[in-house]
């Protein structure tokens, strides 16, 4: 239903069975919107993302790297009203197709979308964030200018105190253990790997302070009043952090 092209390569949208999908240069999907449900969150990855929640309720800044078609832009500013949500986008393609095509509404006090490079726009600032999303790939990889060590020790400056950075990562990506690894080192109070339910997306949680080691029964006491609040499946995200993190049959160590 929309294609455009940019210094940045190809957008283009796709309408199929109800849900709206972005797509930059490849078959990768890149957004996927329910046009009848635009502030759920489709792809499980983004839903997974949202598990900061667990450990850092109600943000009151959230900076999202990468906008896509909006997907979590749209699902904080809807669900977590008193969240202010900044939005970095490179390619003015991408902005555009979110307004046009995705219902990502225009600014106003909750939300700004800005055009700009994220590296540099976290390089520039210091404690303007409560959590820091990263959701940044072109049709192939992720870019490199937001996996390099130099971007993730901008991120930890960024960050307020307590504040915490979540990265998409693709775990086939051959850089995988080496971005996982410079995410370790910017954030040495704390990092958990979360798989999202459809294989290939790992959610990485950088801790500006360590949540500690809480037990299994307070997250899923945590999670099941969340999954009550906000819809989305938290007690399985409980469950999947035990899959790549240390731990007890008692406690997630961080």
């Amino acid at each position: 239903m929309h294609k455009a092209r940019s210094t940045y390569g190809t957008v283009e949208v796709i309408d199929e069975d109800g849900v709206r999908t972005l797509y930059l240069g490849s078959r990768t999907v890149q957004s996927s919107m329910r046009v009848d449900r635009p502030h759920e969150l489709v792809l499980s990855y983004t839903r997974s993302m949202m598990a900061f929640l667990l450990f850092r309720p109600e943000p009151a800044r959230a900076l999202l790297l990468g906008l896509g078609g909006g997907s979590l832009a749209r699902f904080i500013r809807h669900a977590l009203p008193g969240t202010h949500v900044t939005a970095v986008e490179i390619n003015p393609a991408v902005i555009a197709a979110a307004r046009e095509h995705f219902f990502l509404p225009a600014d106003d006090a909750q939300l700004n979308v800005e055009l700009g490079d994220g590296a540099d726009y976290v390089a520039a600032r210091s404690a303007c964030a409560d959590v820091i999303m990263v959701d940044a790939y072109d049709g192939d990889e992720q870019v490199d200018a937001l996996a390099s060590d130099k971007f993730y020790a901008h991120c930890s400056t960024a960050l307020a105190p307590d504040g915490v950075l979540v990265a998409n990562v693709w775990s086939n990506d051959r850089r995988f253990d080496a971005i996982v690894g410079r995410i370790e080192a910017a954030f040495p109070r704390g990092v958990l790997c979360l798989p999202a339910k459809k294989p290939g997306n790992v959610v990485v949680l950088g801790f500006d302070r360590s949540p500690g080691q809480p037990s299994w029964i307070d997250l899923r006491r945590h999670a099941r009043t969340l999954e009550a609040r906000y819809g989305l499946e938290f007690v399985e995200f409980v469950g999947a952090l035990g899959r790549m993190n240390p731990h007890d049959d008692k406690r997630l160590k961080v």
